[in-house]
Protein backbone atom coordinates (compact mmCIF):
# COMPACT_ATOMS: atom_id res chain seq x y z
CA UNK A 1 0.00 0.00 0.00
CA UNK A 2 0.93 3.50 -1.05
CA UNK A 3 0.35 6.75 1.37
CA UNK A 4 -0.33 9.42 -1.04
CA UNK A 5 1.45 12.22 -0.19
CA UNK A 6 1.61 16.01 -1.18
CA UNK A 7 4.46 15.13 -2.98
CA UNK A 8 2.99 12.22 -4.35
CA UNK A 9 -0.32 13.86 -5.17
CA UNK A 10 1.74 17.21 -6.96
CA UNK A 11 3.60 14.21 -8.77
CA UNK A 12 0.40 12.33 -10.43
CA UNK A 13 -0.60 15.80 -11.04
CA UNK A 14 2.11 17.21 -12.70
CA UNK A 15 2.84 13.79 -14.92
CA UNK A 16 -0.36 12.16 -15.11
CA UNK A 17 -3.07 14.56 -15.20
CA UNK A 18 -1.62 17.56 -16.61
CA UNK A 19 -0.64 15.78 -19.67
CA UNK A 20 -3.94 13.61 -20.11
CA UNK A 21 -5.24 16.82 -20.57
CA UNK A 22 -3.37 18.40 -22.98
CA UNK A 23 -3.21 14.83 -25.25
CA UNK A 24 -7.08 15.25 -24.70
CA UNK A 25 -6.71 18.58 -25.35
CA UNK A 26 -8.91 20.06 -22.74
CA UNK A 27 -8.29 23.50 -22.15
CA UNK A 28 -11.40 24.58 -19.93
CA UNK A 29 -11.68 21.99 -17.70
CA UNK A 30 -12.80 22.31 -13.85
CA UNK A 31 -11.57 20.60 -11.57
CA UNK A 32 -13.32 19.05 -8.24
CA UNK A 33 -11.29 16.97 -5.44
CA UNK A 34 -12.38 16.66 -1.51
CA UNK A 35 -10.71 18.17 1.54
CA UNK A 36 -7.46 15.10 1.78
CA UNK A 37 -4.54 16.33 3.57
CA UNK A 38 -2.49 15.63 0.46
CA UNK A 39 -4.97 17.46 -1.80
CA UNK A 40 -5.49 20.83 0.24
CA UNK A 41 -1.72 21.14 1.32
CA UNK A 42 -0.08 24.53 0.26
CA UNK A 43 2.18 23.11 -2.94
CA UNK A 44 -0.71 20.92 -4.41
CA UNK A 45 -2.91 24.05 -4.42
CA UNK A 46 -0.36 25.76 -6.15
CA UNK A 47 -0.48 23.29 -8.69
CA UNK A 48 -4.13 22.90 -8.95
CA UNK A 49 -4.69 27.07 -8.95
CA UNK A 50 -2.29 27.15 -11.62
CA UNK A 51 -3.45 24.44 -13.82
CA UNK A 52 -7.14 25.42 -13.27
CA UNK A 53 -7.27 28.81 -12.66
CA UNK A 54 -10.69 29.65 -11.70
CA UNK A 55 -12.31 26.63 -11.45
CA UNK A 56 -10.46 24.67 -8.68
CA UNK A 57 -13.95 22.95 -6.30
CA UNK A 58 -11.95 22.26 -3.31
CA UNK A 59 -12.15 22.55 0.59
CA UNK A 60 -9.52 25.18 0.48
CA UNK A 61 -10.36 26.65 -3.33
CA UNK A 62 -11.67 29.34 -4.69
CA UNK A 63 -14.89 27.83 -5.20
CA UNK A 64 -15.72 26.12 -1.60
CA UNK A 65 -16.66 22.49 -1.95
CA UNK A 66 -20.55 22.09 -1.38
CA UNK A 67 -21.96 20.24 2.07
CA UNK A 68 -22.92 16.68 1.27
CA UNK A 69 -21.89 16.65 -2.83
CA UNK A 70 -20.68 13.28 -2.74
CA UNK A 71 -24.38 11.97 -3.51
CA UNK A 72 -24.20 14.51 -6.62
CA UNK A 73 -21.37 14.26 -8.22
CA UNK A 74 -21.11 11.04 -10.92
CA UNK A 75 -17.18 9.89 -9.62
CA UNK A 76 -18.65 9.76 -5.80
CA UNK A 77 -22.26 7.80 -6.52
CA UNK A 78 -21.18 5.90 -9.59
CA UNK A 79 -17.31 5.93 -10.75
CA UNK A 80 -15.47 4.91 -8.02
CA UNK A 81 -17.49 1.78 -6.81
CA UNK A 82 -18.11 0.99 -10.28
CA UNK A 83 -14.13 1.00 -10.98
CA UNK A 84 -13.25 -1.19 -7.71
CA UNK A 85 -15.41 -3.01 -8.62
CA UNK A 86 -14.37 -4.24 -12.24
CA UNK A 87 -10.99 -3.37 -11.12
CA UNK A 88 -10.86 -6.03 -7.70
CA UNK A 89 -12.95 -8.42 -9.88
CA UNK A 90 -9.10 -9.71 -11.25
CA UNK A 91 -7.33 -9.18 -8.05
CA UNK A 92 -4.29 -7.51 -8.94
CA UNK A 93 -1.58 -8.15 -6.78
CA UNK A 94 0.37 -5.49 -6.60
CA UNK A 95 0.71 -1.64 -7.91
CA UNK A 96 1.17 -2.48 -11.30
CA UNK A 97 -1.21 -5.09 -12.04
CA UNK A 98 -3.99 -2.44 -10.07
CA UNK A 99 -2.52 0.03 -12.65
CA UNK A 100 -2.95 -2.05 -15.82
CA UNK A 101 -6.39 -3.44 -14.57
CA UNK A 102 -7.52 0.35 -13.97
CA UNK A 103 -6.57 1.27 -17.66
CA UNK A 104 -8.45 -1.54 -18.88
CA UNK A 105 -11.59 -0.90 -17.20
CA UNK A 106 -11.32 2.88 -17.49
CA UNK A 107 -13.30 2.85 -21.07
CA UNK A 108 -17.07 2.97 -20.07
CA UNK A 109 -19.60 2.11 -22.86
CA UNK A 110 -20.78 5.43 -23.77
CA UNK A 111 -24.48 4.24 -23.22
CA UNK A 112 -23.68 4.03 -19.42
CA UNK A 113 -22.12 7.29 -19.44
CA UNK A 114 -24.92 8.62 -20.74
CA UNK A 115 -27.36 6.58 -17.90
CA UNK A 116 -24.86 8.37 -15.19
CA UNK A 117 -25.34 11.99 -16.64
CA UNK A 118 -29.14 11.21 -16.94
CA UNK A 119 -28.89 10.00 -13.07
CA UNK A 120 -26.88 12.89 -12.05
CA UNK A 121 -29.25 15.68 -13.97
CA UNK A 122 -31.77 13.76 -11.65
CA UNK A 123 -30.13 14.02 -8.98
CA UNK A 124 -29.17 18.19 -9.65
CA UNK A 125 -33.15 18.15 -9.65
CA UNK A 126 -33.98 16.73 -7.22
CA UNK A 127 -31.79 18.58 -4.81
CA UNK A 128 -32.83 21.94 -6.02
CA UNK A 129 -36.62 21.01 -5.66
CA UNK A 130 -35.64 19.52 -2.36
CA UNK A 131 -34.58 23.31 -2.18
CA UNK A 132 -30.49 21.48 -0.97
CA UNK A 133 -31.75 19.01 1.12
CA UNK A 134 -30.53 15.17 1.26
CA UNK A 135 -31.76 13.58 -1.53
CA UNK A 136 -34.85 10.56 -1.32
CA UNK A 137 -32.52 7.92 -2.52
CA UNK A 138 -29.62 8.49 -0.51
CA UNK A 139 -28.95 6.87 3.04
CA UNK A 140 -26.90 9.33 5.49
CA UNK A 141 -25.52 7.55 7.81
CA UNK A 142 -24.50 8.71 11.43
CA UNK A 143 -23.08 7.38 14.13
Amino acid sequence: MVTVTSDRYIEMLENFLRPQLEEMDVADAWFQQDGATAHTAWRSMQVLREMFPGKLISLRGKVGWPAHTPDLTPCDFFLWGYLKAKVYTHQPENLQARKDAIHREIAIPPAMTERVMQAFRNRLEECIANDGHHLGDIIFKTR
